[in-house]
């Protein structure tokens, strides 16, 4: 077998654009990856095609060979560009070795540890804009089953934060709480919004709800920044959806920077690297939970981690998504009392709907996260994104 082609498929999803890969092989074999790399789409989808000169005429079971390759030839390494076009690649790669040999990924690396993985909810507040309106959407969403619920409650906050701007992050999050008492996890988002002092006074106003965690309170590129707020503060500290690779992972766990890791298998390198990241955060004895708010073939692929991982704790999943997420691929897992069900089909267990695809072409977006519309993360007939059964 060898492959012949490399694909790549944009499709408008509201908030930002998904960007598939199709990898083709010469027997009729294919497998299909995601490199949805909000608001570089354009970028990612070409760094996808330029990786085809190392892979068309190969063998595309040789999956350590290529991506050793490709990223030893990239010569200025890592980052979101080159990791993003090598993690889409590398997942088609396995979905064809799976798909080849009849097996699900997971059986490939390992087998499963575990049948269904617990999930929490991003997304579940679009629109709410008042305290009220996201304790009524966590209602919901906590009736819907979801182990946890995460948001980001600091407006157009950058760097600093006004003490109006923080009672009233601290009255949502408040609400949120009295809404669904103890039947779930809170989960506070930062977005890489706040310089240290700021993030060690949001983290100790914190500490009286009980959080999960306080998701990536400073930007990703001040490694020692978080780890003096980790230690400033009593509340646990996730992040980490913003490295790329395990070499960026090393001194991470250096530092000792969060409680909680959060790789993407979208951006960090794929199947096998969040693998390796893994092993190395299990060794430190820390939960794996990765970023996961993309498309539904990230989703897929994310699921045969979960599935073969010992140390993965919570799946991220969108509450909700565009009312066409279903059309554009053949993606039928569903939530159960909070559990998503691993599928068992070869590969991925995924393929996509070419035709849908194109049905809702490319649309630039920008980012929404400090302009006070960061709510604005679906469309208004919005529909739940995956089933309860």
């Amino acid at each position: 077998m060898k492959v012949t082609k490399i694909e790549t498929h944009i499709c408008h999803a509201y908030r930002t654009n998904w960007v598939f890969v199709r990898v083709l092989t010469d027997e009729g074999l294919h497998g299909v990856g995601e490199a949805t790399l909000e608001y570089r789409e354009l970028t990612i989808a070409q760094a996808c095609q330029e990786l085809e000169r190392y892979l068309v005429g190969k063998d595309p079971h040789n999956i350590e060979a290529f991506w050793h390759d490709a990223y030893r030839d990239a010569y200025w390494r890592g980052g979101a560009v080159l990791m993003s076009a090598l993690s889409a690649v590398e997942m088609a790669l396995w979905d064809i070795k799976g798909k080849a040999l009849g097996v699900p990924v997971y059986q490939l690396l390992g087998g499963k540890v575990r049948d269904v993985v617990p999930c929490y909810a991003n997304g579940w507040f679009a629109p709410a804009k008042t305290p009220a309106e996201f304790a009524e959407k966590a209602k919901v969403a906590a009736d819907a089953g979801f182990s946890g619920l995460k948001w980001d409650p600091f407006g157009s906050s950058y760097m600093n934060i006004g003490r109006r701007e923080l009672s009233d992050a601290l009255a949502c999050v408040g609400a949120v709480k009295d809404a669904v008492g103890d039947r779930v996890e809170l989960l506070i988002e930062g977005h890489g919004r706040f310089n240290v002092p700021t993030a060690v006074r949001v983290g100790q106003a914190l500490e009286e709800f009980g959080i999960l965690w306080f998701e990536e309170p400073l930007p990703p590129d001040n490694k020692e920044g978080l780890a003096e707020v980790k230690k400033r503060v009593r509340v646990p500290i996730a992040g980490g959806e913003r490295l790329y690779g395990r070499w960026d992972y090393r001194e991470f766990f250096r530092l000792e920077c969060v409680d909680f890791i959060q790789p993407d298998v979208s951006h960090a390198g794929g199947i096998m690297e969040l693998r390796k990241i893994a092993a190395m955060a299990e060794c430190h004895h820390i939960p794996i939970c990765p970023h996961n708010p993309s498309g539904p073939v990230a989703n897929a692929a994310t699921l045969q981690l979960a599935a073969c991982t010992p140390n993965f704790y919570l799946l991220e999943t969108m509450a909700l998504d565009v009312p066409y997420r279903r059309e554009v691929s053949t993606e039928k897992v569903r939530l159960k009392d909070g559990m998503m069900s691993i599928p068992d089909a070869p590969g991925l267990g995924i393929d996509l709907n070419l035709d849908a695809i194109a049905a809702h072409p490319y649309e630039p977006k920008n980012l929404r996260h400090y302009t006070g519309d960061l709510t604005d993360i679906r469309p208004d007939d919005a529909t739940a994104s995956f089933g309860n059964v």
